[in-house]
């Protein structure tokens, strides 16, 4: 498996995948902020794929110098091999790589499912602040 940056080939591949992964609410938010993130800077979309098939992507954006993971989905079929782990992983060297000291998870009913895993993933849940509406802050992530 490989992570790597968005390539316009993927693009189908990846609706397809998060048609699959998230309701169609989630869905419709997540192509509204995807098409958003391709517009302003496509090296915070992240892909993990294998033999030319997407496992999994990560889209991330920054906003006033803080990075977010704004959404991560893995194919059903591939869950639990480390793949969320290495797009984030992925995502948090572009991060520093621009000097972006701060990340952030904005908390939806999508992502707020999937507190566990960026737990898991070393973010801890001591580092949530809920105080800016459903976002939550992850200073150790």
């Amino acid at each position: 498996m490989v992570v790597r940056s968005f390539q316009l080939s993927d693009y189908g591949k990846i609706t397809d995948l998060l048609e699959l992964v998230l309701d169609e609410t989630c869905l419709e938010e997540t192509m509204t902020a995807f098409a958003r993130q391709l517009n302003w800077d496509s090296g915070l979309i992240l892909v993990a794929s294998e033999d030319e098939e997407v496992l999994g992507v990560m889209i991330g954006t920054i906003h006033r110098n803080k990075g977010y993971y704004y959404r991560v989905a893995v194919h059903p079929d591939h869950q639990r091999r480390g793949i969320a782990r290495s797009l984030m992983e992925g995502m948090k060297q572009r991060f520093l790589h621009r000097n972006i000291q701060h990340v952030a998870v904005p908390v939806d009913d999508y992502n707020e499912q999937l507190l566990p895993v960026y737990e898991k993933l070393g973010c801890g849940e001591e580092n949530f602040n809920r105080s800016y509406g459903k976002l939550s802050i992850l200073a150790g992530c």
